[in-house]
């Protein structure tokens, strides 16, 4: 399986990804479920993916195709016209939308050989981004083509195995997080999952995207030794562990004399 994550916060996005694949437990791999795409100077989009991989790397493919045909037209009779692309959408629920039928087309090509064989093409996405003329967003692509978006309310998508580290974003996600501490606040999100699901490990990949750069600030690829990511999952331990030790005594406890347990 895979998890990522994606933070919309007042001063951009915050995206970060796992990079573990199997296919069984004695397969698997890694690769990366992060792709960036920047198709001109006012617009950047970040795409994470979780689901079948072939899918998703056709479906990448796909969109490298469609940004390289209008680009680049060839004179051929055989060349189809290029149809909608990351270039020619004005807002990025286009993008979701386009993806989303992308997504559609591979799954029906694909769908019946595969479930035939006993898996499925199904996968799901998170994009973040933004155009020119309006505000960062960030959407989670559904197998059925269709998204819906993050909000204030709601500043964090999941995909994959979300259930692990979700409850570190209900406590701790809000809009007004720095990127910085929201990238913090990914990783503790992706080292609680890894630390419950062997479906999840490090690399991890972590992208910040700040309001109004149209491109990426940082982008980090942390292993399992990375300095970083050592010192942030420690810290976290340790001051769970602080926090479960000074944990308010039971009424009981305090009336036992000398410690002792009362019944």
């Amino acid at each position: 399986m895979t998890y990522c994550v994606g933070l919309l916060l007042n001063q951009g996005l915050v995206l970060a990804s796992d990079t573990r694949t199997n296919a069984g437990v004695d397969n698997v791999s890694c690769y990366s479920k992060m792709h960036v795409f920047q198709p001109a100077p006012d617009r950047v989009f970040v795409l994470l993916a979780a689901g079948n991989l072939a899918a998703t790397r056709e479906l990448v493919d796909r969109i490298g195709r469609d940004l390289d045909q209008t680009a680049n037209p060839r004179s051929s009779p055989y060349q189809q016209a290029p149809g909608p692309t990351l270039l020619g959408v004005n807002y990025l629920f286009e993008a979701a939308t386009y993806i989303g039928q992308l997504s559609l087309a591979i799954q029906n090509e694909h769908g019946p050989a595969l479930r035939q064989a006993g898996a499925s093409a199904e996968a799901v996405f998170i994009l973040g981004g933004q155009i020119a003329g309006e505000a960062p967003g960030l959407f989670l692509i559904y197998a059925e083509g269709n998204a819906i978006a993050a909000t204030a309310e709601t500043p964090y998508l999941q995909i994959g195995e979300s259930k692990f580290g979700k409850p570190e974003l209900d406590r701790f996600a809000h809009p007004g997080l720095s990127l910085e501490d929201g990238a913090r606040l990914c990783l503790v999100s992706l080292e609680s999952t890894a630390r419950a699901n062997l479906s999840v490990a490090p690399p991890y990949e972590i992208a910040l995207c700040p309001r109004d750069l149209f491109g990426l600030s940082r982008r980090l690829r942390l292993d399992s030794d990375s300095p970083d990511l050592v010192a942030v999952s420690h810290s976290w331990e340790q001051s769970q562990s602080q926090a479960f030790a000074a944990l308010p005594r039971f009424d009981w406890e305090l009336d036992a004399p000398d410690g002792q347990p009362s019944l």
